[in-house]
């Protein structure tokens, strides 16, 4: 499984970014998809998730209104649309993926290497 994130970037307080992430290696059905997030000095933490087959979706209570995560199957690709930015959210995005039985830490777990977005006050 390989996991390609781009868009990050440096933005103000209140603009908006989409990261991108290219899903490659297997198919999907029956995988989640998933944004983790880890800012400085701080853990990596859950952002948003994808069930890849059904689009049910799940968004972290510090995102919920402003980030919202989709996917397109024709481009095997997941979304992040991240609006109205805060300082709070500049961090390293990290794309992720697992089996739908499993959790997120499980050895099923596959990372993408990370994109970073910075937030100018």
């Amino acid at each position: 499984v390989q996991l390609q994130a781009s868009g990050g970037g440096l933005v103000q307080a209140g603009a908006s970014l989409r990261l991108s992430c290219a899903a490659s290696g297997r198919t999907f059905n029956g995988y989640v998809m998933g944004w983790f997030r880890q800012g400085p000095g701080k853990e990596r933490e859950f952002v948003a998730s994808i069930t890849w087959n059904d689009g049910n979706t799940l968004h972290a209570d510090s995102v919920k209104g402003r980030f919202t995560i989709s996917r397109d199957k024709t481009k095997n690709t997941v979304y992040l649309q991240m609006n109205n930015l805060k300082p709070e959210d500049a961090a390293v995005y990290y794309c992720a993926t697992r089996p739908i039985m499993y959790d997120w830490g499980s050895p099923n777990h596959y990372w993408g290497q990370g994109t970073l977005v910075t937030v100018s006050s």
